[in-house]
């Protein structure tokens, strides 16, 4: 353990979690399998090696999933709100594990504390909100057009569901998908990304101690590990009725071809090149912690990340100046130390992006007003850590079309009305979240309309980062078109069947036909 681990209570938190330096990473609840090749877990915030998990074998992989065929049999038959009963379990082991999970999320994946903290506060949350859903899997009455009939829909559980996961959150994603699917009576085998594998272990120690408390069968909550090859198993097994992926939008193109040709479902959310219109009457004092926050917040790993700020040329200067002389304040460095806004990109893969995109902008015409760069000395020796960069560019530009996953911002004009902005905003293939910022009614409204954004999420007067539980997150386009967390999400995790009753003596058939024999 390195000394900035230490001096934060890493290695404690390591301990309640119950991680080991080396752990098995493949497990049907409390039983665990040895697994095959490890993986290394090395911190972006110092570099150091905190832990390794064995990745899944396919003869484990087979062991999970019939483990998970045979636990839906007797978990789907369990009433819902006795399901939610244990989802509330779960969420209150988080309220005692919050701190060092939060801790291994920061250190783990590089977010600040506060945003790790936040990340299992989702997880929290979502719990809460699949209790509260476990009494409410509602269907519907139907009038039937045929007399002394009546039409009923209703949902059932749908089996296992697949989830595979990204590193920018690395333990919400899938608390999202289970909680509600617990709820709905599915059983959940979870593939976390490799990049934050030591997240996934300590989750399914959570749930598993949970579960043994309340004598669950083997098989409800289930993990594997390993690269995008054992994510493909899932992929493509007709057992598991629905996948849910989130990541890049070239994984989810393979993720979504690969589902459909065996006609399961797909839950796909993927990126997004997210932008906030500013118009004239926008309030800097809104403005400037949105876009700042929306911009480095998770070091621009987020698939809500700004990426565009599309301003007014009336008071373009005035925003320019006022978002540059913000980032002089931004403060980098560990990210467990909560004095810093930002700490590392993931990997220096993630960091050759960064700078490729750089150059790309530049090579495009952009005039850079923040420069960016990788930092280096004392407390940077990961060589993770990068300076968030400002770059005035146009919409149009194959660059800016494209999302990059670091905080990188591009700043462009539009003049004449909103509808000229809308269009910049829409002009990108991945349609997630968007914001505007204004005072003026009729501009926020045109922007929320049929003829405004074409985003999945769609804000004003606060930034594009920081969903609700409360509503459904996801976007159109290339982020995927799927639907997570509330609203009403859960319908994905659920089979619907219309239901038609004949309560009379008599068999009249539909649209009035006859057949007398």
């Amino acid at each position: 353990m390195s000394t900035v681990a230490t001096d934060f209570g890493m290695d404690k938190a390591l301990e309640q979690l119950g991680l080991k330096d080396v752990n098995h990473g493949t497990s049907t609840g409390n039983t665990w399998y040895p697994g095959g090749a490890e993986i290394a877990s090395h911190s972006p915030v110092d570099g150091a090696l905190i832990g390794k998990v064995t990745t899944t074998t396919k003869d484990e992989y087979e062991k999970v999933i019939a483990a998970a065929q045979d636990a839906f049999k007797s978990f789907r038959a369990m009433p819902a709100p006795q399901r939610g009963e244990i989802v509330r379990q779960f969420g209150n082991k988080l309220r005692e594990l919050k701190e060092p999970l939060g801790k291994l999320v920061s250190y783990e994946m590089g977010k600040s504390l506060q945003e790790g903290y936040g990340e299992v506060q989702e997880m929290i949350d979502i719990c809460d909100f699949a209790v509260g859903l476990s009494r409410q899997l509602n269907g519907q009455t139907i009038p039937s057009e045929r007399p002394g009939h009546v039409m009923r829909e209703q949902w059932h559980s749908l089996g296992i569901v697949g989830i595979i996961s990204a590193f920018n959150f690395p333990v919400a994603v899938w608390a999202w998908n289970t909680a509600l699917a617990w709820v709905c009576g599915d059983v959940c085998v979870w593939k976390g990304s490799e990049k934050a594998p030591l997240c996934t272990v300590a989750c399914q120690n959570i749930i598993a101690g949970v579960l043994k408390d309340n004598d669950l069968p083997e098989g409800i909550s289930s993990i594997i590990n390993g690269d995008y090859k054992v994510g493909e198993w899932m992929t493509q097994d007709t057992r598991i009725p629905l996948i849910s992926a989130t990541g890049s939008t070239r994984m989810g193109r393979i993720v979504g071809k690969t589902v459909a040709e065996r006609f399961g479902k797909s839950l796909l959310e993927l990126g997004g090149n997210n932008a906030i219109i500013i118009t004239p009457t926008a309030d800097l004092k809104v403005v400037v912690p949105g876009a700042v926050f929306g911009a480095v917040g998770t070091c621009g790993q987020r698939c809500t990340s700004t990426r565009r700020l599309i301003i007014h040329e009336s008071v373009y200067d005035k925003v320019k100046d006022a978002i540059v002389g913000a980032y002089k304040q931004i403060v980098i460095g560990n990210p467990l130390d909560e004095n810093n806004h930002v700490g590392p990109l993931i990997d220096k893969d993630a960091v050759d992006t960064y700078l490729s995109a750089i150059e790309k902008a530049k090579a495009e015409g952009g005039n850079v007003l923040v420069e960016g760069g990788v930092l280096e000395g004392e407390g940077y020796e990961s060589g993770c850590y990068v300076k968030p960069a400002i770059i005035e560019a146009e919409n149009s530009f194959e660059i800016v079309q494209h999302e990059t996953f670091a905080p990188i911002l591009y700043l462009m004009k539009y003049s004449g009305d909103v509808e000229n902005a809308i269009d910049l905003q829409n002009g990108v293939a991945q349609g997630l979240s968007s914001a505007i910022m204004t005072n003026e009614m009729k501009e926020a409204e045109k922007f929320l309309s049929f003829a405004g954004s074409d985003c999945g999420i769609a804000n004003v007067n606060i930034g594009t980062s920081g969903a609700e539980i409360g509503g459904a997150f996801g976007g159109e386009t290339e982020p995927g078109g799927g639907r997570e967390s509330g609203s009403d999400a859960w319908k994905v995790y659920m089979r619907r069947q219309t239901n038609t009753v004949n309560y009379s003596d008599e068999l009249p058939l539909a649209q009035g036909i006859k057949f007398d024999l």
